[in-house]
């Protein structure tokens, strides 16, 4: 009997063009671009410098000039932890397609963020989940109750009454639902990362972990400037994974649709795949920033963060280049690394001693006749 798989609703519901080949996928992307265009020109665009950030406005420079339609507003959000190749690179593409794009800086910089609130740690998924765990005070053995009673619903409801207002932090220990129903395989809970529960108890954190700094750094200032405008355009992809692949209340992860303030959310990159960017690049001859194509990167985002399991890895590919933006990088996040690289032995030490645990009962079979 095969196990059943949890397929959340971005991907239940994708679209048919979703599965097209590439061309034809840009294809039925720019008709989308050029059609919201049409139906919201008061629009405004996040603009990274990044390598969707850069398939993004070629896409929707192509479509808007193709029929003539008023400019778009970019902003560019200057977190205060920048590559230098990624400022130069914003600069150089404002020439490129003759538009304007405005530099943000927020209110409440990378730096104190992160001293305030804490420092990612894995994803922002897990960030969001320790932080809760950390300020809630919930002892893990929440979960133990939850991962043997019979009765999970009861238990679940029980763990409620007992914990009130801490909803979202026991779903995530116990890898249920509200309803104590079972949810080991979706990224909302903490073994999504193998193991992670097991680790936090053997090895807890000594530093706050949070991934508020985004909040502050991007998404505030986000909002602030977005408001006035019909429709909000980002880069985002399901094929980056994280939180950017889990369904939001209102709707507003898919391509298109209505967020709850009344604006309108397009994300025209949002089923494209890394297959599909390599074609859009080398078709359209796109260059993406030294970032890319000089140091070697593959992804930039904010840069150093620890949500990327390759942070420490990209920093050292940077350093030639821009040292002083990775000391930066350390002297913020540093705790952060090394949490991550002491997680990642704790896991490969598990998955060692599962398969040598597998390996002996195998050879206990074999010896007395069961199955090989």
């Amino acid at each position: 009997m095969s196990k059943e798989v949890y397929k959340s609703r971005v991907y239940a519901e994708r679209p048919a063009y979703a599965d097209f080949d590439a061309p034809a996928k840009f294809q039925a992307i720019n008709s989308i671009v050029e059609r919201r265009l049409i139906e919201h020109p008061n629009a405004i665009c996040s603009y990274s410098g990044g390598a969707d950030s850069d398939i993004m406005i070629d896409v929707i420079e192509r479509a808007r000039t193709g029929l003539n339609l008023p400019p778009v507003k970019y902003v560019f959000f200057n977190t205060g932890l920048e590559m230098q190749a990624t400022k130069d690179h914003v600069k150089a593409t404002a020439v490129k397609y003759g538009v304007e794009i405005e530099e943000v800086r927020p209110k409440i910089n990378i730096v104190t963020a992160s001293r305030k609130y804490g420092t990612p740690f894995v994803s922002k998924i897990m960030s969001a989940g320790l932080e809760g765990w950390q300020k809630k005070g919930l002892p893990l053995s929440v979960a133990d109750e939850y991962d043997r009673a019979g009765d999970k619903s009861a238990k679940r409801q029980e763990l409620r009454e007992r914990y009130p207002k801490c909803e979202s932090t026991i779903n995530f220990l116990c890898c249920c639902n509200s309803a104590g129903e079972p949810r080991p395989n979706i990224q909302l809970v903490i073994n999504s990362s193998k193991y992670m529960r097991d680790f936090i108890g053997e090895c807890p954190p000594d530093f706050q972990i949070s991934a508020r700094c985004c909040d502050y750094c991007k998404k505030q200032i986000a909002h602030l400037v977005q408001k006035g405008y019909d429709m909000v355009i980002t880069s985002e992809r399901r094929a980056e994974g994280g939180v950017r692949s889990v369904p939001r209340k209102d709707n507003s992860t898919l391509c298109f649709g209505e967020t709850a303030s009344g604006q309108f959310r397009l994300r025209p990159l949002y089923y494209v795949t890394d297959e599909d960017k390599a074609w859009y690049k080398n078709h359209y001859g796109i260059r993406y920033s030294d970032a890319y194509e000089v140091y070697g990167l593959t992804r930039t985002g904010c840069c150093g963060c620890p949500i990327s399991y390759k942070a420490v890895e990209d920093l050292e590919k940077i350093r030639p280049y821009e040292p002083n933006v990775v000391k930066a990088a350390w002297n913020i996040f540093g705790k952060s690394y090394e949490y991550r690289a002491k997680y990642n032995r704790y896991k490969a030490e598990r998955l060692k001693l599962e398969r040598e645990e597998k390996e002996r009962m195998r050879g206990q079979l074999s010896l007395f006749g069961g199955a090989p």
